[in-house]
């Protein structure tokens, strides 16, 4: 239940930036919206319970209303949230306690998940965005990183909504004011 709320929160902040996004006056970054699959993916890694499998899931779910919001060719992005949670199962759990790290590791899915499509499209003949695509994976690390933690932020609320213990829903909310 936890996994496709966030899953549905995620769907709608996707629909929500794809709409608001490119009428932000935000200059070039207007180009590209933030990659909330990366950043729902890599949650779902980051705080998978009791397995990974339920959390890959999940995040391929994600990817697949990406891959349909935007129109990439079908899988991509649904692959790339795989890989995504994968690593970000890898991660220290610890890192979304305080401060610039969760910048950080918001910055960091933001530019794995992009390098992961530029690989992806590169092997398999797909067209990218040619001599544009550093820029692209630049610009697309930098508004992941502009909204990630406020994204990581509701998703930490949503988890301790879920707890079902007072030590479960205090870790949820370890780092946050309230």
């Amino acid at each position: 239940m936890r996994s496709a709320t966030l899953v549905l929160i995620g769907y709608a902040v996707m629909v929500v930036l794809g709409v608001v996004w490119p009428r932000l006056p935000l200059g070039p970054l207007a180009q590209t919206p933030p990659d909330v699959a990366a950043l729902t993916a890599g949650y779902l890694g980051l705080t998978a319970r009791r397995g990974l499998a339920g959390a890959v899931a999940a995040a391929v779910i994600t990817g697949y209303l990406a891959d349909l919001l935007a129109g990439t060719p079908a899988g991509l992005v649904a692959l790339v949230a795989g890989l995504t949670c994968v690593l970000g199962h890898l991660v220290q759990r610890r890192i979304l306690v305080r401060g610039w790290a969760v910048v950080g590791f918001a910055a960091g899915l933001g530019a794995v998940a992009a390098l992961l499509t530029w690989c992806l499209r590169f092997v398999t003949g797909q067209p990218g965005g040619g001599l544009r695509e550093p820029a692209l994976v630049l610009m697309l690390t930098v508004t992941t990183a502009v909204v990630g933690p406020l994204l990581l932020r509701l998703y930490r609320r949503v988890d301790a909504a879920f707890a079902r213990t007072h030590r479960e829903r205090e870790h949820a909310l370890e780092g946050l004011v309230s």
